[in-house]
């Protein structure tokens, strides 16, 4: 371990130790055990049986014991130095008392620094405000207590990246087995709440994500409809895919998010797309019935061939078809590896500029990608022990007016062919409420000196579509979780969310 997370375990250690000892010595009404979901937490909230401060203390208690002793998870990169504080004069929205965790690439301008895990940023200026999302949890009474770790830059540095390594925040670790990958590059956040260390957290997803590490680490991950949520304040990749999306325990829980984080912002162009009528809530179409008499679509060209996943998607399949869902089989997306091809091609020009133009705004030391490539060279020891930066380099080269114009084309193609041509012609064609297919195959072991294997993760139609993608857990196989997902149409996150909670309800507990 290098000495500066060595340092920051230390810190982490201490400060939840502290916090701990201050929660004994404050009022406590009931006593928390265990809260299973954010929902279920806000109603022992409003009853009195719990009070903000003890759900707090759980999750940094939890936090002390897997987060920064022994074989730490390293799902935290930074925890408030007085979060306590955070609970005087909450506002009485609807998330009042709730506390959540935020990935490292959305600002906030409490103190908590906002890097992407990297050891660049760690001098930057601290925003001068909260991401637009940030903004709308506090206003909600959100309680933001820390900042969860992930992989460097969202993944988007090298190919030979291990999911879930930062050089400020070490190495995520799946919760369910630690010698496994967290997925990236939400991994922290995925970690931090599979192993109870916050109510729920934000992440982010360009191509993946959200339901990768989602699925990996055996919770809800929702990549909601590009524009839906705003991506102001929060360190981009591409403006073409990017989006920030609620990781929780239960569907119902995501959908409680989304009814707080799914705003339009003026400062998001994105959000000029949002389609006349917007739903009054997420859960407007929750009910135990939901799922009869809808038409669902099987990609099995998404599911892969692993026999333990095809076992509890064809068991999950069964349940849905008990439930009064329909199904058309075998599904077809012709389109898709050019798509995918395509939309590769576009992004790192997209990143580039993107990237330049946030630095540049935000100030500091460093304010372009050659300056932060130039940054990870002097800092080779820290920033690149165990892969390089061999995309960056890549994002570099392609500044040019040709590559550009070359980016611009692709990019459009790309959309055409995933969306209006892919998803939604598929969608279409045969009457469908929503595409079905097995998320992911289990997490594979980690290896640093190898970095990632090539895990099946099926994120990649939805994500250049920017079309909405719920993943919910299905199973286990060999003790790591699987997950299903459920696609839709552009803005039906509140029939995606319905027919999941109907769905999860029926599955139960996941063993």
């Amino acid at each position: 371990m290098h000495r500066r997370h060595f340092l920051e375990s230390t810190a982490l250690t201490a400060l939840a130790a502290s916090c701990h000892r201050q929660k004994q010595a404050g009022p406590i009404t009931g006593g928390l055990q265990n809260i299973p979901s954010l929902a279920e937490g806000l109603e022992l909230l409003k009853s009195g049986k719990l009070e903000a401060r003890d759900w707090l203390a759980h999750c940094l208690s939890q936090i002390s014991t897997r987060d920064s002793q022994g074989d730490a998870l390293h799902a935290i990169i930074e925890l408030k130095a007085h979060p306590y504080r955070l609970l005087e004069n909450l506002p009485p929205g609807p998330l009042r008392g709730v506390p959540l965790l935020l990935k490292d690439n959305i600002e906030t301008a409490d103190g908590l620094m906002t890097t992407a895990g990297s050891l660049a940023l760690v001098g930057a200026p601290q925003p001068k405000r909260d991401a637009f999302l940030a903004r709308r949890l506090r206003a909600a009474g959100a309680v933001i207590f820390g900042k969860a770790n992930l992989s460097e830059w969202a993944n988007i540095r090298s190919p030979n990246s291990t999911s879930g390594w930062s050089a400020r925040g070490g190495l995520t670790r799946n919760p369910h087995n630690p010698n496994h990958t967290a997925s990236g590059s939400s991994s922290g956040s995925a970690a931090a709440v599979a192993a109870g260390f916050c109510a729920a957290a934000i992440g982010t997803e360009t191509n993946g994500s959200i339901v990768s590490p989602a699925s990996a680490c055996g919770i809800v991950g929702l990549k909601p409809t590009l524009g839906s949520i705003s991506r102001t304040g929060i360190i981009p990749i591409t403006s073409w895919q990017d989006t920030a999306g609620p990781m929780t325990r239960t569907v119902r829980d995501a959908a409680l998010l989304m009814d707080v984080i799914a705003a339009p912002d003026p400062e998001d162009p994105a959000g000029t797309r949002r389609p006349n009528r917007v739903p009054t809530s997420h859960l407007e179409f929750f009910s135990p019935e939901a799922l009869k008499g809808r038409r669902l679509g099987v990609v099995r060209s998404l599911c892969g061939n692993h026999p333990g996943v095809l076992k509890h998607f064809e068991k999950t399949l069964a349940v849905l078809r008990a439930a009064g869902a329909e199904f058309v089989d075998h599904i077809e997306l012709p389109n898709l590896r050019q798509a995918g091809t395509l939309a590769w091609r576009a992004m790192l020009t997209e990143f580039r500029q993107d990237l330049n133009n946030y630095l540049e705004r935000r100030g500091g030391p460093v304010r372009s990608l050659a300056q932060l490539i130039a940054f990870n060279e002097q800092h080779r020891d820290e920033e690149m022990p165990y892969f390089g930066q061999e995309f960056f380099e890549e994002a570099e080269r392609r500044g040019t007016a040709e590559a550009q114009a070359e980016a611009t084309a692709a990019r459009l193609d790309a959309a055409k062919l995933a969306g209006p041509e892919g998803l939604l012609a598929a969608l279409k064609a045969h009457q469908l409420d929503a595409l079905v297919c097995a998320t992911n195959d289990p997490p594979g072991l980690i290896d640093l000196s190898r970095g990632d294997t090539s895990t099946r993760v099926a994120s990649t139609p939805a994500a250049v579509a920017g079309y909405p993608h719920l993943t919910l857990p299905m199973g286990r196989v060999d003790g790591l979780p699987v997950g299903f997902s459920l696609i839709g149409a552009p803005w039906s996150e509140p029939l995606l969310l319905a027919l999941g909670d109907a769905l999860e309800t029926r599955l139960g507990p996941i063993q």
